[in-house]
């Protein structure tokens, strides 16, 4: 039998009727074994312990890291939302008294510690600096723990073997290399006779979160594939990988890719559209194993399948990507011709000091371009240092639209021409535009206010109106 490795995302983890019958009970009972799943948080939980991703609004981590006393009564909010869960999803008292006492047990485990890190750090040896990352991982593992105790105790519910596989590392003494902690875990399980149900959150010496952030989970997924040698890996998400973003063009425009490559995957996660992080793609990609996206609310559609080994078609565009709210850094002096080199190396240490995300750059004789990602304060600091750095030099920040074509063997002048064109009828005039050698994207800058015109433009101008319409494969 085909042996699978599937991670369930935040959204779908939401929707855990539609999970249940549309991915764990969707097979024969003669079939539903020889699948590992890895589940995320439900939709919103990491959020709140940590800090919303999309707004930076700040969780119980961010109250902890400024000192502000509200942190135990955010963390007894996330609580009452984890209960709520609860309640929707065990109609049995006696079960839903467990996963209530399963997850106040963490939450009151949790607020101890913190509290002990606190009144240890009144002593002048001790700062709270020093314990953040750790506060950070183990508030992270929380929301993973929550969804994976409550998945394995519903399907044991329905007469399933499932058995809940807990990587965070809660109660370990010491920890351990990722990769030893899933070997560990996986000794003595037996996937043709259980159904493992696994955090997406893994304790390990360097820290999880400390090196890969919100992206821990894709990289536990692809671990446990690689280690365990699966056949498939398969992600479920709320909607397919599309042509574009229906939200921003129209459920009914959209189409699903279908096969692509790990190519194309790593542009989109620079993007920060991932299908999956480009540490986890790396994994599965040298471990020979294909990557299956599919829609959770679509079982029936086989999805979009990525693999190494994918040629297509030249010039075929598969996607229109782009991501809102970059900021652009812009540094212009004519004395630095000669010195671009050691100007780009100052400016790439106070990013990296600020730890924002580095998303694309550009440069020339005697300027610099920087598209960065991240939160106002740390993007403002940014700004503030080099400027501080080089008084000399004139240097503007201002909020942009970056916007990929990509395929994953594209004309790129073709491609570019085009995409000027369908931009200029729409009266949307490029701020720039960015083409390589990869033969893989063609990027455009855009006013970060004509970002969804771009996207619709686009998208109009690279897929053919009557493939959609007679496409019989629509996003949910």
């Amino acid at each position: 039998m085909t042996y699978t490795v599937e991670k369930i995302g935040g959204t779908s983890m939401t929707a855990f009727d539609a999970v249940l019958d549309n991915i764990m009970l969707r097979p024969a009972p003669e079939d539903r074994y020889n699948r590992v799943f890895v589940v995320s948080a439900y939709g919103g939980m990491t959020d709140a312990l940590l800090e919303c991703k999309k707004t930076g609004k700040p969780g119980v981590y961010q109250l902890i890291a400024k000192r502000d006393e509200g942190w135990q009564a955010a963390l007894d909010l996330v609580q009452q939302r984890m209960l709520l869960v609860n309640e929707t999803i065990f109609a049995d008292s006696m079960n839903r008294l467990r996963a209530d006492k399963f997850i106040q047990s963490r939450i009151a485990e949790a607020k101890n510690c913190i509290s002990n890190i606190f009144e240890t750090c009144q002593y002048g040896q001790f700062t709270l600096r020093h314990y953040l990352p750790q506060v950070r991982e183990f508030l992270s593992s929380i929301g993973e723990a929550h969804s994976a105790y409550n998945t394995a105790l519903k399907l044991k519910n329905v007469g399933l073997n499932a058995r809940f596989v807990d990587l965070s590392g809660w109660n370990d003494e010491k920890t351990q290399l990722l990769d030893d902690n899933i070997r560990d875990a996986f000794a003595d399980i037996d996937v043709s006779k259980e159904l493992p149900i696994v955090t997406g959150y893994a304790s390990c010496k360097k820290g999880l979160m400390s090196t890969y952030d919100r992206g821990y989970s894709e990289i536990t997924f692809s671990r446990i594939a690689s280690i365990t040698n699966a056949d498939v890996a398969i992600i479920h998400k709320e909607y397919h990988l599309s042509s574009a973003d229906p939200r921003m063009v129209g459920v009914e425009k959209v189409l699903p890719i279908g096969q692509t490559n790990y190519d194309v995957a790593d542009q989109l996660a620079s993007l920060g559209m991932e299908a999956i992080h480009p540490n986890a793609a790396a994994g599965l990609r040298e471990s020979g194993i294909e990557l299956q996206i599919k829609n959770t609310f679509e079982p029936g559609h086989k999805g979009t399948v990525i693999s190494g080994s994918y040629q297509p078609s030249a010039n075929k565009i598969e996607i229109i990507a782009g991501k809102e709210k970059v900021f652009a850094l812009h540094l212009f002096d004519q004395a630095i011709v000669g010195k671009v080199d050691n100007v780009s190396y100052e400016l790439m240490e106070i990013i990296a000091d600020e730890r924002v995300d580095l998303i694309g750059k550009e440069m020339n004789a005697n300027s610099i371009t920087y598209y960065l990602g991240g939160n106002t304060e740390s993007l403002n600091k940014v700004l503030y240092k080099a400027e501080k750095k080089h008084p000399s030099a004139e240097i503007k920040g201002r909020m942009v639209a970056l916007i990929s074509v990509i395929g994953s063997q594209i004309d790129t002048n073709k491609a570019l021409a085009q995409g000027v064109r369908s931009l200029m009828n729409a009266d949307i005039t490029p701020l720039a535009l960015h083409s390589s050698m990869r033969n893989v994207n063609v990027q455009f800058v855009v006013s970060d206010n004509e970002y969804q015109g771009a996207i619709c433009a686009l998208h109009d101008e690279f897929f053919d109106a009557d493939s959609k319409t007679d496409s019989k494969s629509k996003v949910a």
